[in-house]
Formats: structure tokens, sequence, C-alpha cells
């Protein structure tokens, strides 16, 4: 009898690891539950000499098991999309960033510059009078 229930325990035990490998899978969800469902409920049913109540509570037991493992796996799958997406907005910004300062390069090789001297007469804005002066206008070419 401990032979078997020995046996019976590493089965189960390799069905739960087997289940495990496809927790993330959407579409094992139901199959596992049954798997680990059964199995839970057969290792209840020999481990107590066929009681119903105990039978029930492996069965419970089993598919709380494999709920426990896609909840795991669907934890981890949300952090490691929360974590690319982060990735990807960082390096979006980084992009960014060194596109203007690649424009800023372009902007500042200028071929040639000239400043043109040009004479402001003295004038009253606002009621604040300004003198005469001369100011440089940049020209880019």
């Amino acid at each position: 009898m401990n032979i078997k229930l020995i046996t019976n325990a590493s089965k189960l035990l390799l069905l739960t690891l087997v289940v495990g490998l496809f927790a993330g899978c959407a579409a094992t969800r139901p199959i596992s539950d049954v798997a680990l469902g059964a199995g839970g409920a057969y290792l209840g049913h020999e481990l107590s000499n066929g009681d119903p109540l105990i039978t029930a509570a492996g069965a419970a037991g089993g598919v709380i098991v494999s709920e426990g493992l896609h909840y795991a796996a669907k934890k981890q799958a949300d952090k490691a999309y929360a974590a690319g997406y982060d990735k990807g907005k960082s390096d979006a910004v980084k992009q960014q960033y060194w596109l203007y300062v690649s424009l800023q390069r372009q902007r500042n090789q200028v071929g040639s510059v000239r400043l043109y001297p040009v004479q402001l007469p003295e004038q009253r804005i606002d009621g604040i009078t300004f003198q005469p002066s001369t100011k440089l206008l940049r020209i880019e070419e």
C-alpha cells in the first residue's frame, strides 16, 4: 500500500509539473483544472481509503492548485508586459531626445552667416522713449 501511495503521489507531482508548464496557455486552463482536480481526487481517495468527503476535498484542492498556477502565470505575464511597456516608453523618449540633438547639430552647421547692421530711429512705445540705436540682423545661408 505504501509503495502504491508513493507511486501515485509521484505521478500526481509529475502531472502538476507538466500542467504548470502549460499554465500560461489560456486554452489549457480547463484541461489543467480537470487534470489536477482528478489527480487530487484520486490521491484523496487513496489516502482516505475511499472516504467521499476526503475525495471531494482532494478534487477541490487539485482545482485550487491549478487555478493558483494560472494566477501566478498571469501575474508574471502582466509584470513582464508592464516592464516592456515602460522600456518602450523610455526608448521612445530617448529616440526623441537624440532626434532633437541631431536637428540642433544640423542647424548649427551653417554654410555662412552674415550680420547686417540695422539703424533703429528714436521711437516712443507705450509712453517709453527708446533712443536711436544700431542692431545686428543675423542672416544664415
